[in-house]
């Protein structure tokens, strides 16, 4: 898996994870569980599972980044700008920010400057990660796309 692919999954999967498990106790606390009502949710599974997998897109469209980011960094306990840094954005995901894991990024996702000047290489890398997020179903603000 690749770097990009890890910022992703950080921000999407806490999107998915949230809705999800408050659905599910709703729904565990409003149903009494007896034998008839187990072999209906064993039955209704599947097609839930279905409905899940048929509307992934429009549950993706609904992700709101700088939400899951604000409440990423408040967590970190850290004063993390992930608005305008690449580093302080992964640190807040909790991923490896080092030089190292941003030029794997940088290739990843087709830099073709000097990765030496790495000012320039993060200000490109923000860039494309927010603009991914954004191809991929996230809502991003408007004021970070170009």
């Amino acid at each position: 898996m690749g770097i990009f692919s890890s910022i992703k999954n950080a921000i999407f999967g806490q999107a998915k994870a949230a809705p999800a498990s408050a659905e599910a106790g709703e729904a565990a606390a409003a149903t009494p569980v007896t034998p008839v009502t187990e072999k209906k949710a064993e039955a209704a599974a599947p097609a839930a599972e279905a409905k899940s997998a048929n509307t992934g897109g429009a549950a993706a469209s609904a992700v709101d980044v700088a939400a899951i980011l604000d409440a990423a960094v408040k967590a970190s306990g850290q004063k993390l700008d992930w608005k305008h840094s690449i580093v302080d954005l992964m640190k807040a995901l909790k991923l490896d920010s080092s030089l190292g894991a941003r030029k794997e990024l940088a290739a990843e996702l087709g830099y073709t400057g000097d990765t030496s000047d790495s000012a320039t290489m993060n200000v490109w890398l923000h860039k494309q990660v927010i603009r991914k997020l954004s191809e991929n179903g996230g809502k991003v603000p408007a004021d970070l796309l170009d």
